[in-house]
């Protein structure tokens, strides 16, 4: 089913703007990378989704309680630029703040970098928007809880 997004409010916006980042550390295992043990594009991905759901269960959102209560929050944008790759048995840090919310729009930015910070491997931005599951289609506004903890991102 392909979501209408052009019937995305925009107008109301939650300024959850914040310098402060959620830190999820990973380590590139056998299973995250091809045959010359650099990883796969689409470990990436899992890492920073991972990453986005610990932080919201950071501030109070279990994301397995938001799709039980009717809420999706699939990706509807995804950029991503890849500077070096992560190899088998290195460590990284995935970096992940929500930058801003618009109306159901939330946008998140990434970064994967070494854990001392002196390698950035991969940064990117995604952005999610709030689908009610059983009409299958973008709700108006976000669940007050969830708009509620996201308000707490923005404090740090």
């Amino acid at each position: 089913m392909e979501l209408p997004t052009s019937a995305i409010q925009t107008g109301s916006t939650i300024q959850a703007e914040t310098e402060h980042w959620f830190e999820y550390p990973v380590i590139a295992q056998p299973h995250h990378t091809d045959y010359g043990g650099v990883v796969w594009h689409g470990t990436y991905l899992t890492w920073m989704e991972s990453a986005r759901v610990e932080c919201l269960r950071s501030i109070g959102v279990d994301f397995a309680e938001l799709v039980a209560l009717g809420c999706d929050l699939p990706v509807v944008e995804l950029s991503l630029k890849y500077h070096r790759p992560v190899q088998l048995g290195m460590k990284a840090i995935v970096k992940t703040r929500l930058n801003q919310t618009q109306g159901v729009r939330m946008h998140w930015d990434y970064k994967i970098q070494s854990p001392d910070t002196q390698e950035l491997f991969v940064s990117g931005r995604v952005t999610l928007v709030g689908v009610d599951r059983e009409k299958g289609k973008i709700v108006r506004q976000l669940p007050a809880h969830l708009q509620n903890a996201l308000g707490k991102l923005k404090q740090g």
